[in-house]
Parts: C-alpha cells; sequence; structure tokens
C-alpha cells in the first residue's frame, strides 16, 4: 500500500477559500484521509483526540497563529511526534527560524503548485 492511501492529514485554514486550495492539491495528491480545522484552537481538540500523521497549518489566522499552534503541539505528549509544514505568504527568516527551534519540519510558500505541496510533504513523510 501507497502512502499517500494511508497517512491521515489535517489542514489547519482560518480562510475557506485557502483551505479549499490545500484540500484539492492534497486530493490531486491521492490523498484521502484528509480532515480539517478553521482554527488552531479547534485543530488541538481534534488532535488530541485523534491524532494525524503530519499537519498542514496557515500562519497568519486569528487567536492562535500557526506558530502558536506548532508550540501547543509540541507541547502536549499526545501530539508532539505529529509532522509540520507551516504555509505562509511571508516566507521572511524570523517566522521560519522560529518555526525550525519549535521543531517545525517543513514550509510551504504561497502560492504553490501541487508538484510543490508533493515535494514539501515528501521531505517530511517519505514518498507519497
Amino acid at each position: 500500500m501507497a502512502l499517500r492511501d494511508s497517512i491521515r492529514i489535517m489542514v489547519v485554514d482560518d480562510m475557506s477559500t485557502s483551505r479549499g486550495l490545500l484540500m484539492q492539491a492534497l486530493d490531486e495528491l491521492g490523498i484521502r484521509q484528509v480532515d480539517y480545522a478553521a482554527d488552531g484552537r479547534n485543530a488541538l481538540t481534534k488532535l488530541a483526540a485523534n491524532p494525524v500523521h503530519l499537519v498542514i497549518s496557515d500562519y497568519n489566522m486569528p487567536q492562535m497563529d500557526g506558530l502558536h499552534l506548532l508550540k501547543a503541539l509540541r507541547e502536549n505528549r499526545t501530539t508532539s511526534r505529529i509532522g509540520f509544514i507551516l504555509v505562509t505568504g511571508r516566507a521572511d527568516r524570523e517566522i521560519i527560524e522560529t518555526g525550525q527551534r519549535l521543531g517545525m519540519n517543513n514550509f510551504l510558500r504561497k502560492p504553490f503548485s501541487t508538484q510543490q505541496m508533493r515535494a514539501c510533504i515528501q521531505a517530511v513523510v517519505g514518498a507519497l
């Protein structure tokens, strides 16, 4: 069985359009086990109850941005080993360095292509 058939991913983005683009790209890659959350707090609740293999999270969200979500995931024993990809339109040095310090596995710059997403995911989990 290919990894794309068994991997479970959660997409976290407060903007339904952006969330839809991420989920569409995952669908194009053949990844079918995809859940989503519209904010970091909801994502934490869902992930504590049902962990996934990989979280793909937007950086810029109200109340809890992607880096705060990453920090919370890493501090929780149940979710500390979940792979984490940060998606951002402002991939400036400070955001990336902070993410790396917190345990981010990779990042994806907006706008992105499906092939860029594939390469980003494969760098974290292996060949799809």
